[in-house]
């Protein structure tokens, strides 16, 4: 609750249930093999077992672990009787390595001579602890270490906290007589500091450390190395031993530089493996090259190893992005990296230097050289914000007073002064993600605790909150297309600028892609300029996986822009997909292909649920179309969009199997039409309609919606509705005198329905206006009656 998410509970020691301290009472040959011998081992129970062994480093009288018949250890081992060459064995002394307490496998863990034999091992070795593995969201990085996690529980349960400190004895040669430290620059690093350690013996890490790094969720590697993960842990800086016998010399002192790599410049890092790198990897460096990449990973060439006995001690603060870069670069994620990539304290630097360097002194048996040196070009004074009381208590709903807010935010490690409403707070360095007011005020909130806000309803004067008629109206889009038979799809507003190619898409010379300065792939390094490609790939993801009958829609916002524009254009726009039938076929129903006219049905559909009426469709080619079988869709004479089959090209781009018709259309101007329609109603008819059909002869280019229109223009008050039933045109290969109508001429014919509110029309009163209709619209557009 106050920002910090536990995700789950370890209990060390749990692994280790069945082992205990045993002592080795009697030590002898086994009788058929050379290197085994046959113990008999006290474990505090009514009889000593009988153990076989192939270690030898231990004698008659030794205490070591002993895993008894039926415990598990921590590798997945379970112990059970066995007899090896020919003796019984009723358990198992352990190493280090199987108990997962240490990294030697050489032979057994050998315990101190005090050790109470029976007692279990996890227990006396202080191994019965619990663990909290933790959720660390990304702008808290001062909680990835053990200092940070405890002053937020210190500040949050109230008790005071600690944090180990200290300088160590220092002797010798200082260590600016041993070596130096540049910053090229000064944004990349803004702190580096350094210290030498001199005569260290690298070995095994004591129990303690080893134990610790290991419950830290790291491995024991070596004293040296362990120190430097144990104070990561412990305090949250990453630091990097170097072998200082192994760094270039000028003048007899490890010259160490901090700069970026040059292009093609390489390293061989401690994994063995060569990598070459660009101009923007940060590097440290000597002066025969880089001997590590920069708060990821040291290199081979400067690697501590079992010879070392100087150590060059490195604690530095590097830039976030840059660390970022590099490590996803190169696939180096680490601990050290994702500390650096969070943002470290630079503050932090010296202070865990000399934590480190006292460790190194104490488990490596070396001497620490007089001062250190500490390059500081990044330093900048803490950040000083304004705190009014009265505005955290509006936002929250509290009532607090500046000493409470003082109480709460103290622990914290911000330093408060004032009284008043308003008061100063320093921020700390190891807090980078307060930098305004609210930032503290959230501070506030959580230690206050969420759970001790009262919930007060928002102020106002008898509002009463509702929906925007153009929320209403998108809505009803949404609800008619599904009632249409389509089903949602929602994709990514990110794009492939390769769709262009695979749409043939024409852009306008004024028109420009919106790139994406930092994508997650080339195939989403744009924003989407249409919703075509996203439900043509659904429409292919459905057909692959058996699914043949596809009827999707989306709405979603689209974006161009042009050079010289800040901001781009967004449009927010309607697409549906058609693919397949609307149903399986079956005994009693044939397959039918949905179409062009599939997707105008379903516009109808939208249209009329909109009340526009000034709608249509007109012919129209588009490059992703196919030729006559693609239109524009006209809105108040205005082209707010397109519908269409798809090419043939495209869908083969597209993997996808036709034929799939696709639409498009602005979502603005349907609300901006919706908003302007006067819807009416009339009463239901009381008088009976009268019906006439005519078949007009026409010439191919002449829209049957052209003529609607103009029966509608000319049947007058009495014409209630005009609709198109039959297109007749006469078979292409068919000879002259077959043919029922002239060359390039086809027929179309339209019921026309004649009602009156007040009474039964008559044929008489009927026929007269019926007639002079057809007269006009066949001079309007060059029609003859079909005979």
């Amino acid at each position: 609750m106050t920002g910090t998410k536990v995700e789950a509970v370890h209990t060390l020691g749990a692994a280790l249930e069945g082992v205990v301290v045993g002592q080795v009472l009697e030590k002898e040959q086994h009788p058929d093999a050379d290197k085994l011998s046959y113990c008999t081992v006290d474990v505090g129970a009514a009889e000593p077992l009988k153990i076989v062994c192939g270690a030898s480093n231990f004698v008659a009288g030794d205490k070591v672990p002993v895993a008894c018949v039926g415990a598990t250890l921590p590798g997945g081992i379970t112990i059970k009787r066995a007899k090896l060459r020919g003796l019984e064995s009723q358990g198992m002394m352990c190493s280090p390595t199987e108990l997962q307490v240490g990294g030697d496998a050489s032979g057994l863990l050998i315990l101190p001579a005090d050790a109470p034999v029976g007692v279990p091992f996890a227990q006396y070795r202080g191994l019965a602890d619990t663990v909290l593995e933790l959720e660390v969201t990304p702008n808290r990085p001062d909680c990835l270490s053990m200092a940070g996690v405890a002053r937020e529980v210190a500040a949050v349960s109230g008790v005071p906290y600690t944090v180990p400190t200290g300088e160590p004895a220092e002797a010798g040669t200082p260590v600016a007589d041993l070596a130096s430290v540049e910053i090229a620059d000064g944004d990349l690093c803004p702190r580096y500091t350094a210290r030498v350690i001199r005569g260290v013996k690298i070995g095994p890490s004591p129990a303690w450390l080893a134990e610790r790094v290991t419950a830290a969720g790291a491995r024991p590697v070596n004293n040296i190395v362990d120190v430097t993960n144990y104070v990561m842990f412990e305090l949250g800086q990453p630091l990097h031993a170097f072998d200082l016998a192994r760094l270039a010399k000028r003048d007899g002192v490890a010259a160490i530089t901090v700069r970026a790599a040059a292009e093609g410049e390489s390293i061989r890092t401690l994994d063995g493996q060569d990598r070459t790198l660009v101009s923007d990897t940060l590097l440290i460096t000597d002066d025969s090259g880089p001997v590590a990449l920069a708060g990821v990973m040291g290199g081979e060439s400067t690697e501590v190893s079992e010879g070392t006995t100087d150590i060059l001690l490195e604690s530095a603060c590097f830039d976030t992005a840059s660390i970022s870069r590099t490590s996803r670069r190169l696939g180096l994620i680490s601990e050290s990296s994702l500390r650096f990539e969070r943002g470290v304290d630079p503050d932090l630097a010296a202070r865990a230097s000399a934590r480190a360097a006292a460790l190194m002194a104490e488990v490596g048996g070396g001497s620490v050289a007089p001062g250190i040196i500490d390059v500081y070009p990044g330093k900048r004074p803490p950040l000083e914000l304004a705190l009014r009381v009265s505005r955290a208590n509006a936002l929250l709903g509290t009532a607090l007073t500046s000493a409470e807010v003082r109480k709460l935010l103290e622990p914290l490690g911000i330093t408060v002064s004032g009284d008043g409403d308003e008061i100063a707070c320093i921020v700390p360095t190891f807090r980078p993600d307060l930098e305004r007011e609210v930032d503290l005020i959230e501070e506030v909130a959580r230690l206050f605790g969420l759970e001790n806000i009262t919930s007060t309803r928002p102020g106002g004067r008898e509002r009463i909150g509702m929906r925007t008629d153009a929320q209403r109206f998108r809505d009803r889009i949404g609800e008619t297309l599904r009632a249409a038979g389509l089903d949602e799809h929602i994709g990514y507003s990110f794009g492939d600028p390769a769709d262009l190619g695979r749409l043939a898409w024409p852009l306008a010379s004024d028109e420009v892609l919106v790139e994406l300065i930092n994508p997650m792939s080339g195939e989403q390094s744009v924003m989407r300029w249409t919703l075509a490609p996203s439900l043509l790939r659904a429409v292919s993801h459905n057909q692959r996986r058996g699914v043949p009958d596809v009827h999707l829609y989306e709405m979603g916002t689209v974006f161009m822009t042009a050079d010289g524009r800040k901001q781009p254009k967004e449009r927010l726009m309607a697409a549906g997909a058609l693919a397949g039938a609307w149903h399986r076929p079956s005994w009693n129903a044939l397959e039918d292909t949905l179409g062009f006219f599939d997707g105008k049905g379903v516009l109808e559909s939208l249209m009329e649920a909109l009340h526009v009426s000034r709608w249509s469709v007109r012919a129209a080619d588009h490059a992703w179309l196919q030729p006559g079988r693609s239109a524009d869709v006209i809105v108040g004479g205005d082209v707010v969009g397109w519908l269409g089959e798809v090419a043939p090209a495209v869908l083969g781009a597209y993997e996808t199997v036709g034929p799939v018709t696709l639409f498009e259309i602005s979502v603005q101007a349907l609300i901006k039409a919706a908003m302007h329609e006067r819807v009416s109603f009339s009463e239901i008819p009381r008088f009976p309609a009268v019906s006439l059909d005519i078949a007009l002869v026409v010439a191919e280019d002449v829209a049957a919606e052209r003529i609607a229109g103009a029966l509608r223009s000319a049947g007058g008050n009495l014409l209630e509705s005009v609709r198109l039933f039959d297109v007749y045109r006469d078979p292409a290969d068919a000879p002259e005198d077959a043919r029922r109508l002239p060359k390039g001429m086809k027929s179309v014919a339209f019921s026309l329905t004649y009602r009156a509110a007040d009474r039964t029309l008559s044929d008489e009163e009927v026929r007269p206006v019926h007639d002079k209709a057809v007269r006009k619209v066949c001079g309007a557009v060059g029609a003859e009656v079909r005979g």
